[in-house]
């Protein structure tokens, strides 16, 4: 097949490589947002998957908008069978959406119908599913709602991080595309319509998300350091400067302290009072410090107990 790849962050990666690595594939253009301008140089920096695209010599557009006439127009000049898309970053017009032969088949991380949205890996490990994975879907002009083609499905480990979770389900993306469009060719598929009273909604993540509330039980605050990890973290304060925390345990025991109160510390780890249970933490980072498990945070810096975390 003539290949259209839609795609932007990390995660498209390893999708876009199997495609250019596959025998029976080509891929004739990759579409991604624009550069984006980093640090204090305002240096542009290309998308991940701009990165691939042009170490392979494959033409590359970045359109602002992709709903704009002139970008589907050129579009519509690019030899192509099937537009695949993931993580692209913007919603596809019905002009494009009907071009191709076969379609614009997505790549989505999550067992559709649950979880549609921008971030789909995080909110299943925040909302302590049991379970995720891939779904290929036929595209539709709604929001994730188009027919779902194969699906692969994974569990979600009891020390799952949202990074963790990221790497694994993308490398099966790239496995469950390839299957997609053979199946495609072969006339195949048989797609499958999305039961809507069991969507769920994963939106996209913001920095503030990562405010963490100690009236909270301590399986979801370990819940939310595993899932916004690595972005954009789990954080809270301590004596006036940023805390975050990047890994702890949940213990079941009470105390009759005030939720953020640090009820325990030994030379390891340091324990803190939830709304129910606690936190004993085991890795973490202070503002201005680097990432570091606790043992070696509680050398330089005195915590004691009856101290409150908070912000």
């Amino acid at each position: 097949m003539k290949v259209i790849f839609m795609g932007t962050p990390d995660f498209a990666v390893p999708v876009l490589k199997g495609l250019i690595h596959s025998d029976e594939h080509e891929v004739t253009a990759v579409v991604t947002q624009p550069d984006k301008a980093r640090g204090r140089s305002g240096k542009l920096v290309f998308t991940p998957v701009k990165e691939v695209a042009v170490a392979n010599d494959i033409p590359v557009y970045t359109p602002v908008r992709v709903k704009e006439e002139e970008f589907i127009l050129e579009l519509k000049k690019i030899p192509c069978d099937v537009i695949v898309v993931i993580a692209f970053g913007q919603i596809l017009p019905e002009e494009i959406l009907e071009y191709p032969k076969y379609g614009c088949i997505n790549v989505h991380a999550s067992l559709l119908p649950r979880w549609r949205g921008a971030a789909p890996m995080q909110w299943s490990i925040l909302e302590g599913d049991k379970k995720t994975g891939i779904t290929t879907m036929q595209m539709d002009v709604g929001l994730d709602t188009g027919d779902m083609l194969l699906k692969t499905e994974v569990e979600i480990e009891e020390k799952e991080t949202g990074e963790s979770l990221h790497d694994k389900l993308a490398l099966l993306g790239s496995e469950l595309l390839l299957r997609t469009l053979s199946d495609a060719e072969k006339g195949n598929l048989r797609p499958v319509k999305q039961d809507d009273s069991q969507s769920t909604y994963a939106p996209m993540l913001k920095k503030d998300l990562g405010r963490i509330d100690f009236s909270w039980d301590a399986a979801k605050i370990e819940r939310y350091i595993r899932g916004l990890n690595s972005w954009p973290s789990a954080f809270t304060g301590y004596k006036g400067k940023s805390l975050k925390l990047w890994a702890a345990d949940v213990v079941e025991d009470n105390t009759e302290k005030n939720p953020g109160t640090i009820v325990k510390v030994d030379k390891n780890s340091f324990t803190v009072q939830t709304g129910k249970g606690c936190l004993i933490v085991r890795e973490l980072q202070l503002e201005g410090k680097k990432r570091m498990d606790t043992a070696n945070f509680l050398r330089g810096i005195k915590i004691q107990e009856g101290d409150v975390l908070c912000l």
